[in-house]
């Protein structure tokens, strides 16, 4: 198996384990923000351990574990988020939560990722990309953070007369792009490398523009791994959401 598949497959197992971890909660009645913690915990175990097996010369960035300095010298480095959208996680019957899986190559950057919806049964991978449907004549929908949409994406929606959707984790938001429920993504006020890293992997994949608010690329791997803002958009969308970001 290679590494796209195997990145589909560790996101995989790691939300099924997730799932398992939310069923038993919600059958006893512990859905609260203990159960966040549980995930965060167990998910990044399953996944290390995984990475451990398959790739034991690898260097892993995850969010949930100590900077591991060697990478900045390696020349494989996965960059994981065992579950992004915690909060989501701990809300009973919310489904934006995710798993992401990614691997940045030197001179290559980031080529794999996986992101994995679990409460969706599904796994969206740059193995398998995926074709974004036509938006058809209906009005422009941005996806932004259902807890903190930033003053730009509004500027955003008000410039392309769209319909702002909220919504949970970085990886749901993105896929919603991908599965073409919505048009856009803007985010600004703070992301780190393991929020975006396989998401906007799996987007480039099927075809979607990726980039910071300026224009400029996204850099992973990075000696600080903070991206504070980010651009997920179809390709005809590029140059009007620039056009007000870039101010």
């Amino acid at each position: 198996m290679g590494d796209h598949d195997d990145a589909a497959r560790y996101a995989a197992a790691a939300g099924t384990l997730l799932l398992g971890l939310r069923g038993e909660a919600e059958r006893a009645g512990t859905v609260h923000a203990a159960l966040g913690d549980a995930g965060d915990d167990h998910a990044n175990r399953c996944l290390l351990e995984l990475l451990a097996a398959d790739h034991p010369h690898d260097i892993v960035l995850s969010e949930e574990s100590a900077d591991d300095r060697r990478r900045l010298d390696a020349e494989r480095v996965w960059i994981i988020d065992p579950l992004d959208g915690t909060r989501e996680f701990t809300e009973a019957g919310r489904r934006d939560w995710a798993v992401h899986v990614a691997l940045w190559e030197r001179g290559a950057g980031v080529r794999v990722g996986a992101v994995a919806l679990p409460a969706d049964g599904d796994v969206a991978s740059t193995g398998k990309p995926a074709i974004v449907p036509e938006r058809g004549d209906r009005p422009v929908r941005l996806v932004v953070s259902r807890t903190r949409a930033p003053a730009v994406a509004q500027r955003v929606a008000v410039a392309l007369d769209a319909e702002v959707v909220p919504l949970g984790s970085a990886g749901a938001k993105t896929m919603a792009v991908v599965r073409g429920d919505v048009d856009a993504y803007v985010h600004a006020g703070g992301q780190y490398e393991w929020d975006s890293a396989a998401p906007t992997a799996v987007a480039r994949a099927a075809g979607l523009h990726t980039s910071r608010l300026d224009g400029a690329p996204l850099l992973y791997n990075q000696p600080e791994p903070w991206l504070p803002d980010l651009l997920v958009c179809r390709p005809e969308l590029t140059e009007a959401i620039l056009a007000v970001t870039q101010r």
